[in-house]
């Protein structure tokens, strides 16, 4: 049933928040009980692929990753057990996607200022000179600068995973990551290296961005592997 009403929002060409026929008008268009479609759209409005407004109707959904986040989050605290397996494997897929898109950035950035990017990377300095943590202006460095690119699913993965990381980290207990100070001087070296238009330094930048959070992570599995 939950294709049967995905196919209707694909031939009917609706988008994210347009309204959605009636549950009577869905069961006399698709032939089938008023419980099946009420049941197929709980399971679609889990999925963000529909809204269900009480009072109000139902709408096409926002589309968004969050189901994933979610269900890399509950993946990253199962496996907590296995060496911390999942959440090192969040961590390079993070890495990965920064480095894939190293020639896109660099062209969309190439000759530009951008004064917004500089100050999230002060207050990221600042923070980590003080020994305190800037994950509110790391994600939002992240997300800016790949806000730049024509490419809205590679925003939507690259928060995605950040979000995955930055909720799993506490829920498992772990400390926040050693080597701010590198992480903070990384951001500025992956913005200058873009403005510059320099897909090489740009991806040292990242490599250098990920390594505080890979010790922290070998740390904790070898504490893991060596506890009785």
């Amino acid at each position: 049933m939950t294709d049967q009403i995905k196919d209707f929002i694909l031939v009917h060409r609706l988008r994210p928040g347009d309204l959605m026929p009636s549950e009577a008008e869905l069961c006399a268009e698709l032939e089938v009980s008023r419980s099946s479609i009420r049941e197929a759209m709980r399971t679609l409005a889990a999925l963000d692929i529909v809204e269900v407004r009480h009072g109000h109707g139902s709408y096409v959904g926002q589309l968004s990753l969050a189901p994933l986040v979610e269900g890399l989050v509950f993946r990253g605290v199962l496996g907590a057990g296995d060496d911390l397996a999942a959440l090192r494997e969040v961590v390079e897929v993070r890495e990965a996607l920064d480095l894939s898109m190293a020639e896109q950035v660099c062209t969309a950035l190439a000759g530009t200022s951008n004064p917004s990017l500089h100050d999230l990377v002060h207050t990221m300095e600042l923070r980590s000179d003080a020994g305190e943590p800037f994950a509110t202006e790391d994600r939002a460095f992240h997300s800016e600068l790949i806000a730049r690119l024509d490419n809205a699913l590679v925003g939507q993965l690259v928060t995605a995973f950040w979000e995955v990381n930055t909720v799993v980290y506490p829920r498992l207990g772990l400390s926040p990551a050693v080597g701010l100070d590198e992480t903070a001087r990384a951001h500025g070296d992956m913005l200058r290296a873009a403005e510059a238009g320099d897909p090489d330094a740009y991806r040292a930048a990242v490599v250098r961005h990920y390594l505080p959070l890979r010790r922290s992570l070998g740390t904790e599995a070898q504490s893991t592997r060596s506890a009785p």
